[in-house]
């Protein structure tokens, strides 16, 4: 790799090494430690191709599912199965892995700038802007900068743009994946919210067992599916369709919406 080699964001391959070295260092107790990862599925990484893949998960941080995910798939690729066990597979890492994130949360500090230089697309959030409900138009150079994420490597993202469960899909994750045609790998995560705040930054319980299940790609008919269908393909997939809800006790469902009103106010 030359020294000053850029991807096509523009980052510098070396420099976001070593900041993916340093961050997955500082954070794997996280997940091997404080609180424990159980993984499920994580096999499917290693047959996967190199680019056009798309990663399709429930969220419950900001920043700490992405960062989990940075650690699986690597620990996979370095033949680790179902385990992020020895941090070796830090030192040569997948460089051309991507994450969607809102751009105003990925300028709202420090960190997340370093995060964003590490693998953010950064996009402009369509329904919400500064914490108050909005109405705009998708920008065109927000979806070719997810296109050329995909055209170089694997793009994670969260359809649902919030951390809050049962919230509905958005249309635009299907309308890429109409255009785009990628491999699709959804990504069911739980455990988070309760171990982390709600930036997935302060370690907010330990001991807890966190989990994350990595299914087999959907079998997707990108010509024929309507964007409805590919959307309610997602929804099954990562475990937040609406049916869902008939078979979780109501009392678990209030303690959830208990718990994300505490955060709200909280963090």
């Amino acid at each position: 790799m030359g020294l000053f080699k850029k991807n096509p964001f523009g980052h510098i391959l070396f420099l976001k090494k070593w900041l993916i070295r340093i961050l997955g260092a500082a954070t794997h107790r996280r997940f091997k430690g404080f609180n424990t990862l159980q993984i499920e599925g994580s096999e499917i990484i290693k047959n996967l191709p190199d680019t056009n893949v798309l990663f399709v998960s429930n969220h419950q941080t900001y920043f700490a599912d992405v960062v989990a995910m940075f650690h699986v798939f690597n620990a996979s690729l370095s033949g680790r199965v179902d385990t992020i066990e020895n941090i070796g597979y830090l030192w040569n890492p997948k460089m051309n892995i991507y994450f969607v994130a809102a751009k105003e949360t990925m300028k709202s500090g420090l960190l997340p700038k370093i995060l964003a230089y590490a693998g953010s697309v950064s996009i402009e959030r369509t329904w919400r802007a500064k914490g108050e409900e909005v109405n705009r138009q998708v920008k065109m150079s927000d979806v070719s900068s997810i296109t050329t994420a995909l055209n170089d490597g694997w793009v994670i993202t969260f359809p649902q743009g919030t951390t809050k469960p049962w919230k509905p899909i958005r249309r635009g994750t299907a309308h890429i994946i109409k255009k785009n045609k990628p491999v699709v790998v959804p990504i069911v995560i739980d455990g988070f919210r309760r171990s982390f705040d709600k930036k997935g930054i302060r370690i907010k319980k330990r001991g807890i067992l966190q989990s994350m299940e990595i299914k087999k790609p959907l079998d997707i008919d990108y010509e024929n599916d309507t964007v409805q269908e590919i959307v309610e393909k997602l929804e099954y997939a990562i475990e937040q369709h609406p049916s869902f809800l008939k078979v979780i006790p109501e009392k678990e469902i209030e303690k959830e919406e208990e718990l994300n009103e505490e955060r709200r106010w909280r963090y």
